[in-house]
């Protein structure tokens, strides 16, 4: 970590040409003695990476910034802030806090946090950019977190553990696939804290998770703008009762449904009439819970076809996690070929065609507000007209 970067003419550089080319500053010759252009232009990629994901980072002066990655693989704060609700307790040590942003906002919550990373750099860039934020209760350790834990006196009511995913292994679907491998020292930390909370990337199986946990007390799915940003599994030493999903979406407002786990087992009928009022299009959360048919009994809704994963009713439902249209007319693929002039943004959903081939073949305009939706119902393939009502 080069302090000298926190000298406010260097800071001054850093603000002032966030919009200049990086690459250019990175090349030309250094401006500050003991900084050089590489630093300069890192540390202006990364604040602007940081904008919108970290305003808190970004709107506070004197803040030093990591390599690019480290901000790519960080919490944004919309979710730190979310999962920050899931701690108990007083005191929480998170066990592979890199960058700091999720071990920042459990210290909102908790009396105290205690902040693993065993990189001596990030743990450092994070350290000041702690205090530089006020977290006056958050102490950053440069140790690995699981070594840690285990020598440790000290009492946990929460563990926190990001795992990362293996670099031999291209996609992660599975607990064991993670590094470190959280299913082996679960029965020790279960020992040491009374509930453990897992962020997990979304491509992880469900189904697989709750094979490989124990204990497991709620399962959160997080989606921003209907893009699944983690799963969280909470792990709790004495659960009580039925595993709970929640879906949440975190978007200019928080939404959320919880339901039983046994609710992915409940059943509904196909409808066979024809939609009409609004369609509803579930966020990409829900559609991970599995929880396709109870979507349908908690909001009210007729399924469209047993794959189409599409909802109407003459309700509108603002509660509803998902974008809702209002119907404006149906048509068949046939009476679609006779149409001169298409306008809309096209979805497809269970039709075997992709969207920007049709787009092509109908020769369709695009629109911020129209809609045009080829998918399948029990009668078969049909193109709903529709008007947008609610966004992600």
């Amino acid at each position: 970590m080069n302090l000298l970067i926190l000298q406010t003419s260097v800071q001054d550089y850093i603000n002032n040409n966030q919009n200049n080319d990086v690459n250019k500053i990175a090349l030309a010759k250094p401006i500050f003695e003991g900084v050089s252009s590489a630093e300069l232009a890192g540390q202006i990629t990364a604040k602007k990476k940081s904008k919108h994901k970290l305003p808190t980072w970004y709107n506070q002066e004197k803040i030093y910034y990591p390599v690019l990655l480290s901000i790519e693989q960080c919490s944004s704060e919309q979710t730190a802030m979310y999962k920050a609700n899931l701690a108990i307790g007083d005191n929480l040590i998170d066990l592979t806090s890199g960058f700091g942003v999720d071990s920042f906002f459990f210290a909102k919550n908790c009396q105290h946090v205690y902040s693993c990373e065993i990189n001596t750099e990030l743990a450092s860039i994070s350290a000041h950019n702690a205090k530089t934020l006020g977290a006056e209760n958050l102490t950053v350790l440069t140790e690995n977190g699981i070594d840690f834990l285990k020598n440790t006196q000290i009492i946990f009511d929460t563990i926190y553990i990001d795992p990362a995913r293996r670099s031999e292994s291209a996609k992660v679907f599975k607990l064991k696939d993670c590094t470190p491998d959280v299913t082996v020292h679960l029965d020790e930390w279960l020992q040491k804290a009374k509930r453990i909370v897992i962020k997990t990337a979304p491509l992880l199986d469900i189904s697989a998770g709750l094979s490989e946990l124990k204990n497991v007390s709620e399962i959160h799915i997080v989606s921003v703008k209907n893009e699944c940003k983690e799963i969280l599994w909470v792990i709790d030493r004495d659960p009580i009762g039925e595993i709970e999903i929640t879906c949440a979406t975190l978007n200019h407002s928080i939404k959320t449904i919880t339901f039983p786990i046994a609710a992915l087992q409940t059943s509904t009928k196909i409808a066979t009439n024809v939609p009409e009022g609004f369609l509803y299009e579930p966020d990409v959360a829900l559609l991970k819970s599995g929880a396709f048919n109870y979507v349908a009994e908690k909001f009210d809704l007729q399924k469209l076809h047993q794959h189409s994963q599409l909802y109407f009713s003459e309700n509108f439902n603002d509660e509803f996690l998902g974008r809702i249209f209002e119907i404006e007319h149906i048509s068949t693929v046939s009476e679609l070929k006779k149409s001169k002039e298409l306008i809309g943004n096209v979805i497809v959903r269970n039709y075997p065609e992709r969207a920007e081939n049709l787009v092509k073949k109908y020769k369709i305009k695009p629109h911020d507000s129209n809609f045009i939706l080829f998918t399948k119902n029990e009668n078969g393939y049909i193109v709903i007209f529709a008007k947008i009502k609610q966004h992600y």
